[in-house]
């Protein structure tokens, strides 16, 4: 979801007014999704290289974060949404970290929709404590080591009780992954945008699912195999 600062700048307005923009296009994409039947809806929200960033506007973003799960969770709740955050969530302050586990522990049967919200995370650091934690199941003779193989890993990886990821949206005219779900992209169709976030609206949306409708996904395999069904 990038483009907050930029749109704010266009407007001649701070960024944190940008990022209370992005907040209304992030209702209106699960509204979107819960309308088309979309399964999972991944939003990267902040990632573990954003601490980085000036220390009011991350102070700011802890601020929204907690207002909004004050504010949006019922409602989402209501509307069978299962929220998760993904990510190193130890870094976050008590308070912001407690209403995220309120959060996931008060939709977590919820089927309509699963949201899931990365927060403080980075592909690689994905990748490296699904390793540790195999390593650990190897040291306790869970698993053998001569065996590991992309299946004995994947089930340490975050959101690995959901399908692979089908379609990877970045907006903001940027075109890299930035970290994001470097594992679960894999296959993912990709589509690059130059509208920026808190434009991403309905029509968008519509847009970009066209664009992947219009794909032939072929997974290693040629087109006269997918046109057959063999393999």
């Amino acid at each position: 979801m990038d483009g907050n600062g930029r749109w704010a700048r266009k407007r001649l307005r701070p960024r944190s007014f940008g990022h209370h923009a992005g907040q209304k296009a992030v209702r209106n994409a699960i509204e979107f999704c819960l309308r088309r039947g979309i399964a999972a809806l991944t939003l990267f929200a902040f990632s573990s290289e954003n601490w980085q960033r000036p220390q009011d506007e991350v102070s700011a973003l802890m601020e929204l974060f907690l207002k909004a799960l004050e504010r949006e969770v019922d409602e989402l709740h209501g509307h069978g949404v299962r929220i998760r955050f993904v990510g190193e969530l130890a870094a976050f302050a008590p308070a912001l970290a407690s209403r995220m586990r309120g959060a996931m522990d008060k939709t977590a049967a919820n089927t309509k929709l699963a949201l899931n919200i990365a927060v403080n995370y980075g592909g690689r650091w994905d990748i490296a404590q699904a390793a540790a934690q195999l390593a650990r199941a190897v040291q306790a003779g869970e698993i053998d080591a001569a065996r590991i193989d992309e299946h004995t890993l994947s089930p340490y990886l975050c959101l690995a009780e959901l399908p692979p990821v089908d379609f990877f949206i970045r907006t903001g005219g940027e075109q890299r992954v930035s970290n994001f779900l470097l594992w679960q992209i894999a296959y993912a169709e990709i589509h690059f945008t130059a509208t920026l976030w808190p434009d991403f609206d309905t029509a968008a949306f519509e847009h970009a699912l066209a664009d992947y409708a219009g794909r032939e996904r072929r997974f290693g395999k040629t087109s006269a195999q997918i046109a057959t069904g063999a393999g």
